[in-house]
């Protein structure tokens, strides 16, 4: 009896499914920037004091620092999950 494999996706860095993988490992970035971010301020009350004096321009940028930070990381790991996937195959 024969087992058939299905037919192998292409998921190098310019393929369709590539950057889709690449978008989503960014948007995980960037969802664990946010969560990083909450748990910064509830478990470090200067952080929540600094921002609540700091205005809205303050909570912007370290809201936004957070998940760009976060995004970019989890974007480049993916990136290299997906040359180090193509290498083994």
């Amino acid at each position: 009896m024969r087992v058939r494999k299905s037919p192998k996706k292409s998921r190098s860095l310019i393929s369709p499914i590539g950057i889709i993988t690449i978008m989503t490992h960014a948007m995980m970035g960037a969802a664990l920037g946010l969560a990083f971010g909450l748990a910064l301020i509830l478990s470090n009350p200067p952080v929540a004091n600094l921002l609540k004096h700091g205005g809205d321009s303050a909570a912007a940028v370290f809201v936004v620092t957070l998940v760009t930070t976060f995004a970019i990381g989890a974007m480049l790991t993916g990136i290299v999950f997906i040359i180090a996937e193509d290498k083994e195959s």
